[in-house]
């Protein structure tokens, strides 16, 4: 998985068998790009696809330093919790009744994960997770540098880009975005598909970015 950030391919092999398919979660690739100078839609969907100005594998150790970021990992679990049915306003206020849920809910930015674990950039691309009905999440913060590379990159427009085997949402400072309509971005677009956010639209050096990556 990897993140690229543009001034203002991941691929994962699909299992014929539906039994494999849902064995566990596979991170394939990471990075953030940076692209200058260019003007996009509106929708942080809608990332360009274009070669970057400057690119991060934050699949690697060089990446991952040059971010200031450390990658921490968690299963979730499926628990059972209290609810209420649909009322007349189709919404749950209707008789109690009880549903499932997963825990923990990590996107958000006050989240602790400090006693998660911690993998090596290296490893993102390594089978997690125990299979069958199961979720996960990979949480990174990341410091803006001021240089990638001969790129300066203040006022660049960032763009976080991942695949993940199978589906996958993507937080960014504790906001899930969405928009009427909305394909890929935050919540990717397809299986096993590559998936281009745009995180920020000017960023600057040593700003500080969260990102939160909840594995189906």
């Amino acid at each position: 998985m990897g993140a690229r950030v543009h001034r203002n391919n991941c691929r994962a092999p699909i299992e014929a068998s539906l039994r494999r398919l849902r064995f566990t979660a596979l991170l394939i690739c990471c990075a953030l790009v940076f692209l200058a100078g260019r003007s996009f839609a509106d929708t942080n969907a809608d990332a360009p696809t274009g070669k970057p100005d400057a690119a991060i594998d934050l699949a690697t150790k060089e990446g991952v330093d040059l971010v200031k970021g450390q990658w921490r990992y968690s299963d979730t679990k499926i628990i059972e919790v209290d609810f209420k049915s649909a009322g007349p306003d189709k919404q749950p206020t209707g008789a109690p009744n009880k549903t499932y849920d997963y825990s923990p809910h990590a996107g958000g930015m006050d989240f602790d994960d400090s006693k998660w674990e911690i993998i090596e950039p290296t490893t993102v691309d390594v089978r997690r997770s125990t299979g069958r009905l199961c979720f996960n999440w990979y949480r990174i913060n990341v410091t803006i540098p001021a240089h990638v590379g001969d790129v300066d990159v203040a006022g660049s427009t960032a763009v976080f880009q991942t695949s993940l085997d199978d589906y996958a949402e993507i937080w960014v400072d504790g906001e899930l975005s969405r928009a009427f309509d909305q394909s890929g971005g935050s919540v990717i677009k397809g299986w096993n598909a590559v998936n281009r956010l745009i995180i920020n639209r000017s960023v600057q050096p040593g700003q500080k970015i969260q990102l939160a990556i909840f594995g189906i």
